[in-house]
């Protein structure tokens, strides 16, 4: 059968269903410059297999990696030969891993439990005649089907409930994804800007290849009047918090791609975006390999500033009084993450230098002992756990 996807957009917030069997043409799938196909007149549900549906490549939560994504959407593989690569792929990525372990637990609940909750959209109209299922809601449960059959080796494609609906839009499909799991910093902040492009009318663009550069042109539209107040409701925020959010649609695509696959919460990221650019994507590794609060990272940006920057900002803060016990857990914290911030090797040749500097000035024996009573607290505490 010939493989229909071949430059696919997204929803024109969405094209109304079609039936099957209308010959209604469309210029690829779902293109944002042309009409829209005819009305279905009523909602039904389907059986069909992964094979005929096509996710939306603009959802605002991205599940497949970057890597495979554009083989995928521009029909150079098919969904199981992108299930098959994104299962190779997570070998090597815990935070993919973590995300296939979700979606393989889904796909094996299908089997005890059934289907419970059918996957909406609509059938559009592709290549040479055919046409194909756009899913609005329930991608992970489309993925969640084709990596089971790939890991099990099945031999039939799996049969998935859809529903047809006469009228996708982006609040349906926003509202699905926040019931589903709780989104990602990114995911949010692609939710917010997909909700503000809807609502005044800017589509994708079928030719647009990063999808993130559709969400950033939220960030420069001038909002009119009531729009925030009409996004509220479905994403339960506050504007200055959604504000927060759409600031992290700075970061570079790959950054976006890393945080998101992380789940790194925004106010980390915001941390990081207040350093010097050169010094996100650093940053951001730390941030993941160390699971650093907001807070640590802060503290690590200080150690990383330029001297003379560094000792205006303690000269600042030594004018301000604070607690003995606060001052100790920040020079502590500034001596883990410069630590931290080192490979394997630097860490030991760093803290040999620091035994030597504490032996050499007689502070060792005091260090020792205050060291050796944190480390009996420490345990204490941990053990009561």
């Amino acid at each position: 059968m010939a493989n229909p996807r071949k430059r696919f957009s997204a929803f024109e917030d969405f094209p109304d269903a079609t039936k099957i069997g209308e010959s209604k043409p469309v210029e690829g799938i779902l293109s944002t410059q042309t009409k829209p196909v005819e009305t279905a007149a009523v909602e039904r549900i389907e059986r069909l297999k992964p094979s005929q549906m096509m996710p939306d490549r603009f959802q605002p939560r991205h599940l497949l990696p970057a890597s495979i994504r554009s083989a995928f959407f521009t029909g150079k593989i098919d969904c199981y030969e992108a299930a098959r690569r994104w299962i190779q792929t997570a070998r090597q990525d815990m935070g993919y891993q973590t995300e296939i372990d979700r979606l393989v637990a889904m796909g094996d609940s299908f089997e005890e439990h059934g289907q419970i909750k059918p996957i909406t959209g609509s059938w559009v109209a592709a290549q040479q005649g055919q046409f194909i299922f756009l899913i609005e809601t329930g991608e992970r449960r489309f993925w969640a089907a084709c990596l089971r059959r790939v890991i099990q080796n099945l031999e039939e494609e799996p049969l998935l409930r859809v529903e047809v609906v006469a009228k996708p839009s982006r609040q349906r499909q926003v509202l699905e994804n926040r019931h589903a799991e709780p989104p990602s910093a990114v995911g949010q902040a692609c939710e917010i800007a997909a909700l503000i492009l809807a609502e005044m009318g800017i589509h994708p663009d079928e030719t647009t290849a990063d999808t993130f550069d559709y969400f950033r042109l939220a960030r420069a539209q001038r909002m009119p009047a009531g729009l925030w107040e009409q996004i509220t409701p479905i994403m339960q925020l506050t504007r200055p918090r959604m504000v927060q959010l759409l600031n992290v649609l700075q970061l570079p695509t790959p950054l976006l791609e890393l945080a998101d696959r992380y789940r790194l919460p925004e106010r980390v990221l915001r941390e990081v975006l207040s350093m010097p650019r050169e010094q996100w994507e650093r940053m951001l590794h730390i941030s993941i390999q160390q699971n650093l609060t907001s807070s640590d990272v802060a503290e690590l940006g200080e150690t990383l500033k330029p001297q003379e920057k560094q000792s205006a900002t303690t000269t600042t803060r030594s004018s301000q009084p604070r607690f003995p016990g606060k001052t100790a857990i920040s020079g502590l914290r500034r001596f883990a993450n410069a630590l931290m911030a080192l490979d394997e090797f630097a860490q030991a040749q760093a803290l040999d230098e620091v035994a030597d500097e504490l032996v050499s000035t007689g502070e060792a024996d005091g260090m020792s002992f205050l060291l050796g009573e944190l480390a009996h607290l420490l345990d204490a505490r941990l053990s009561r756990r």
